[in-house]
């Protein structure tokens, strides 16, 4: 049962990271997670040693940042006005996926979930303030 929940609340929560992550609100956080998956499956059926499995991760990962920074890059011609509708979708949409989340949980999981998503946010909101310290940080550096 917690392998079951805790597997569900991380499923919850990539779309989640993947926007509070670096290329912060580029929306392709789930579509960058199906596209992992079935780089994944292709993988297995390989039969890869350790340093093979290694070498494509890495360069996974090195693709992923390639595809944040070219996101961001557009992102940020956009409009403010164009940035805040985006946001307030991807917002409503996280609202949603966490009330189907919520609604399927007994009375006990939905607290651990809620206390789960407590913490989460708690971090988040650690690490936005951690960011802008070192981005401060290096203004007055240079």
């Amino acid at each position: 049962m917690r392998k079951t929940l805790t597997a569900l609340l991380l499923a919850a929560a990539l779309p989640t990271l993947a926007i509070a992550g670096p290329g912060m609100g580029d929306g392709y956080g789930h579509g960058a997670h199906h596209m992992k998956g079935d780089a994944t499956h292709m993988m297995r059926g390989l039969d890869l040693d350790r340093e093979q499995h290694r070498k494509i991760r890495d360069a996974q990962r090195e693709q992923m940042k390639e595809h944040r920074a070219i996101v961001q890059r557009y992102l940020d011609k956009l409009p403010a006005a164009d940035k805040a509708a985006m946001e307030k979708e991807l917002q409503a949409n996280r609202d949603k996926q966490q009330k189907a989340i919520r609604d399927t949980l007994t009375a006990e999981q939905q607290k651990r979930f809620d206390e789960l998503s407590k913490e989460r946010e708690q971090r988040r909101a650690e690490r936005t303030e951690f960011e802008a310290w070192k981005a401060e940080r290096e203004q007055k550096a240079q």
